[in-house]
């Protein structure tokens, strides 16, 4: 094959042996990566993302979120209910009212991350 100038690729390194043992390794240290991956899909819906900035900013009931988002009942009941499956958020019985809340710390340290990196430019 001829080589032209100015077509090499940076992304990919010479082809080489594998390191069998340090592949082998490395593949048995993957953590669950197909829950995290649910995490952020979760997180990667415009009305869960909503719904997670408001919550890690104050306690809301469902009925304030639909009204703060200008949606209904029933579709942020069930981004909720995705949230609370994900382990995102979490409720707590107040007087006649349910409110929810980010789940705990590691919730908002995401969150915390996520917006300090979306306003780095």
């Amino acid at each position: 094959m001829h080589h032209v100038p100015g077509t090499e690729r940076d992304d990919l390194c010479d082809a080489h042996e594998v390191d069998a043992r340090s592949t082998a390794e490395a593949k048995a240290s993957l953590p669950d990566v197909e829950y995290v991956a649910g995490l952020f899909r979760a997180m990667g819906d415009g009305t869960r993302l909503s719904i997670l900035y408001l919550l890690w900013k104050d306690r809301w009931c469902v009925h304030d979120l639909a009204a703060i988002l200008d949606t209904s009942v029933s579709n942020v009941s069930h981004h909720l209910r995705l949230l609370r499956a994900m382990r995102l958020v979490r409720t707590k019985k107040d007087g006649r009212k349910v409110v929810y809340s980010l789940d705990d710390a590691h919730v908002e340290s995401l969150m915390s991350e996520a917006f300090k990196h979306a306003g780095h430019k």
